[in-house]
């Protein structure tokens, strides 16, 4: 019995070591933590339970069948994130790169399909150096078999994808399936075709960071939700990012106590906004203000900053938080906006969060690029995405709300639950200037009239009473009590419920 036990601690000391010591020293020095060290900061200590981990690859082309290392380069398995349970898979970089092959994929598969199972989160640590050439088509089926659990798993459990090395070819598709991405900063990067591939196709010289490096993913192309300074940051910002999350679209948001009162008041508030309607201010402050213990977990903070979109709690419950941000482009809507919110607004229905919308909207970006790229198309899926949503969904107009802008803002129009504004909130088709020089055109010529005109557009229709008359407002607020009727509001709308037609699913304008 001495023996099989010893054989068994031999067996597992070398699949812990992977690759070497060598290639794990390499692996450290390029600052980057080992598949399992990164484990062992995302989970609560001693909790992981892996799994696979003797199983190899059955390639025997190209001298194969001489080299194997047990857990064939992924790590795969389940453990706690602060007392939940977590399925995780983390690719080891010092097993033949990380490659992706057909018992490697294998491994991934079976955690995906026990996380839906029994309704938890998965979390992929990709560091590959994508599909195992040596193994052909097989590795590229593996890809294929992943990408199917994804779009199974999409809506039934969060997925989460970090990506610590590289990410190339099939491999970038599995995480462009996750609902979040994360990049580590130098060490990690995405894209179909790299630098080389590119210079042959289309003769642009450009390396590895600028072609799909954390920067370009978090500000640029938006494939990435945030990137980080090391290793151990990104672990400890998805354990973040978890407790606000369910574990499944079967259950509620998890409820974490709060020492702040549902009944504090915020004075600062009242002077927010400013008298000027053309002064730009901080709708963060705002967001933090109204938020348990103003802690606000943003998402694609350097993606489209004209919208915010992200986390909070109010109450010790989860909410999804969209809101224009005036310091940026006044707060309009552009194509990059629309696609940011309409992600973030999918994933709340998807798993029960629900949403509270903060609105300072002069209309859509004007433009020719704008509308030559799509802005119709791509500010429909925002709109689509608001009027779908079936949770509980609360919005305050704080300034601006014109045009088209502000139906799409969850507005009563797009079934919004509860909606408020501030005594400073303008509703209308537009500002007041140009509503009058449209109507009164013919007396352009004449400022005093215009001038006249104007303020008596503004007295009609830059306030909120008009909209508070027909119903499309519930209640005009002062922006010092703004937490307590959140608060009150989401409390009545925790047992919504709302059907809709049955279908297959909805074609959501692509």
């Amino acid at each position: 019995m001495r023996a099989i036990v010893e054989s068994l601690e031999k067996k597992r000391a070398l699949a812990r070591l992977g690759g070497g010591q060598r290639r794990i020293d390499a692996q450290h020095k390029r600052g980057k933590l080992t598949a399992r060290e990164r484990i062992e900061v995302l989970f609560d200590p001693g909790s992981f339970e892996e799994w696979d981990t003797f199983v190899e690859h059955r390639c025997i082309d190209f001298g194969m069948e001489s080299t194997s290392t047990p857990g064939d380069g992924v790590v795969t398995g389940y453990g706690t994130v602060n007392g939940r349970p977590v399925f995780a898979f983390s690719q080891d970089f010092t097993v033949f790169g990380g490659s992706l092959s057909e018992a490697h994929a294998e491994k991934i598969c079976k955690i995906m399909d026990q996380a839906m199972r029994i309704g938890a989160p998965v979390v992929g640590l990709n560091d590959s150096g994508g599909a195992r050439i040596q193994e052909g088509v097989a590795s590229l089926a593996g890809y294929a078999e992943v990408f199917v659990r994804n779009v199974d798993a999409s809506g039934v459990i969060p997925q989460i994808s970090v990506i610590m090395g590289p990410c190339a070819g099939g491999a970038v598709y599995s995480p462009a399936l996750t609902d979040f991405i994360f990049m580590v900063k130098d060490n990690s990067h995405m894209y179909v075709t790299g630098p080389d591939v590119v210079k042959t196709v289309t003769h642009e010289e450009i390396d590895h960071e600028g072609l799909g490096g954390a920067s370009v993913h978090t500000s640029i192309s938006g494939v990435a939700d945030n990137s980080f300074e090391n290793d151990v940051e990104a672990m400890l910002y998805v354990r973040r990012l978890i407790n606000f999350l369910p574990s499944s679209n079967r259950q509620q948001p998890p409820v974490r106590p709060t020492f702040d009162s549902i009944d504090r008041i915020e004075p600062s508030l009242n002077t927010l906004v400013p008298d000027n309607p053309n002064v730009p201010y901080d709708m963060k402050e705002l967001i933090e203000k109204v938020v348990d213990e103003e802690n606000f977990f943003e998402i694609k903070p350097d993606y489209a900053p004209n919208i915010i979109v992200g986390f909070g709690r109010i109450n010790g419950s989860t909410v999804g938080i969209v809101a224009n941000q005036p310091t940026v482009l006044a707060g309009c809507l552009n194509i990059d906006a629309s696609i940011k919110g309409a992600r973030f607004v999918r994933f709340c229905d998807c798993f029960n969060i629900p949403i509270v919308t903060f609105v300072d909207v002069p209309g859509f970006l004007p433009g020719v690029n704008q509308e030559h790229t799509g802005i119709i198309r791509h500010g429909a899926k925002l709109l689509f995405a608001y009027s779908e949503a079936s949770v509980p969904k609360v919005t305050l107009i704080t300034r601006k709300a014109y045009g088209g802008a502000y139906d799409v803002m969850g507005s009563k129009h797009l079934r919004a639950d509860i909606n408020f504004a501030w005594p400073t909130a303008e509703i209308a088709v537009m500002g007041a200037k140009g509503a009058v020089e449209i109507i009164f055109r013919e007396e352009i010529g004449d400022p005093e009239r215009i001038a006249a005109r104007t303020e008596d557009y503004k007295r009609k229709f830059a306030n909120p009473f008009s909209a508070a008359r027909r119903g499309f407002i519930d209640d005009v607020i002062m922006p010092q009590e703004t937490r307590t009727r959140l608060c009150k509001a989401l409390t009545l709308l925790r047992e919504k419920r709302s059907e809709a037609p049955w279908k297959k699913h909805a074609n959501i304008p692509l």
